[in-house]
């Protein structure tokens, strides 16, 4: 009988038909290799290419990934429903579906888990446009001054958190929050959680092409500093 899974992946997916399947193999090969008790949840969130059939496929080949199947809401959205959904297990790793960073860093995370409740992907050689740098830069002045220093990128989607360090976090961030990931960190800082940040290295897209570029950019990035900003006063204490 299977091991009980202690590890559950949460990766959302948009229209990456092209790569979600050559990612999802590394993420499993990986994972198999270090012989990890895990569960792959991948949350398709409202594609419109044939990356449902993909990660389906997937899921026939590895009978550890769970697809999920939801209406369009987001990255934000949907990373919240993983985590909410999965965080009763005792460690939750969130990670994207572009292929930009890949398994190679994981065993490090894996390896220094049990001394820190919040392991992080410093992503470098980051290829961004500027207004996305930008908007980097203030999302982490905005947590060093509402929360606390400590954390550099972020909002690295390469975590690994704590199950039950987070799982209160998990419930009370609002759905309609943009950058969940961004508010977690401040989080993390705030409450002096042991924080760990490892060197990931971060590649150039391979297929498509991010939906927040320019002008859309700069349309969200005022409501995502708001938001860091107000919910540092208004969350509840662990």
């Amino acid at each position: 009988m299977p091991q009980p899974a202690t590890l559950a992946v949460v990766m959302p997916v948009y229209n990456e038909e092209a790569v979600v399947g050559d990612v999802l193999d590394a993420w499993c090969r990986e994972l198999d290799r270090l012989a990890l008790p895990y569960e792959l949840h991948a949350y398709n969130d409202g594609s419109t290419d044939g990356t449902l059939q993909r990660l389906r496929a997937c899921a026939a080949a590895h009978p550890r990934v769970v697809v999920h199947d939801k209406p369009n809401s987001g990255h934000g959205a949907t990373i919240l429903q993983g985590y909410r959904e999965h965080g009763n297990k005792e460690w939750i790793f969130q990670v994207d579906s572009d292929d930009e960073t890949g398994p190679e860093t994981f065993a490090c995370l894996w390896r220094e888990r049990e001394r820190y409740d919040l392991l992080l992907g410093r992503r470098e050689g980051r290829q961004a446009p500027l207004p996305r740098r930008i908007m980097t830069r203030i999302s982490r002045a905005l947590v060093r001054v509402c929360y606390g220093p400590g954390i550099a990128d972020v909002n690295s989607p390469y975590r690994l958190m704590r199950g039950a360090a987070f799982r209160t976090f998990f419930s009370a961030i609002p759905d309609y929050v943009f950058a969940p990931n961004v508010i977690l960190s401040g989080l993390a800082a705030q409450h002096r959680f042991r924080i760990l940040a490892v060197p990931v290295a971060c590649r150039c897209r391979r297929t498509g092409r991010t939906t927040l570029r320019g002008l859309r950019i700069l349309g969200i990035a005022p409501r995502s500093f708001w938001q860091t900003v107000c919910l540092r006063f208004t969350l509840p204490a662990r």
